[in-house]
């Protein structure tokens, strides 16, 4: 037993007190919930000419479904996202989700992509449910 200086009053188990505080503290974090693993990855060009075709691709992967489909988004300026094309339908452990595209660009202006990684519960599953978006990449069309 100690006496603090500024209260006089007995004090005891404070190291044992830490201790205990530290290990319960490590017990909750490694009892803590796993989460699902999975990443999706776009590429584009930078720029792109007014009527010269390019090219942006996509690929996801995710273990929290059973089937997978990776679907590419576009926008322009405030408009809201739409969908350009979705890749084939990919089973867990079959390889990576994977979509392409060619687009021939019509007017300058920036244009922004997205990738969209859908979890099915079977192959033709007709209620996918969004896991995952990639970062905007975008497009400078001169």
């Amino acid at each position: 037993m100690t006496r603090t200086k500024k209260t006089g009053m007995k004090v005891r188990g404070g190291r044992a007190a830490a201790i205990g505080a530290l290990g319960l503290a490590s017990v909750a974090l490694a009892a803590g919930p796993a989460f699902a693993k999975g990443d999706v990855s776009i590429k584009a060009p930078h720029t792109a000419q007014v009527g010269k075709a390019f090219a942006v691709t996509a690929s996801a992967y995710d273990d929290a479904s059973s089937y997978l489909r990776v679907c590419l988004e576009w926008r322009s300026g405030k408009q809201a996202w739409a969908q350009v094309t979705c890749g084939s339908v990919v089973e867990r452990g079959d390889g990576d989700a994977q979509v392409a595209v060619h687009i021939k660009a019509a007017h300058s202006g920036a244009v922004e992509y997205r990738a969209a990684v859908y979890g099915l519960n079977t192959p033709k599953d007709s209620h996918p449910v969004r896991q995952r978006t990639s970062d905007v990449v975008t497009v400078n069309v001169r």
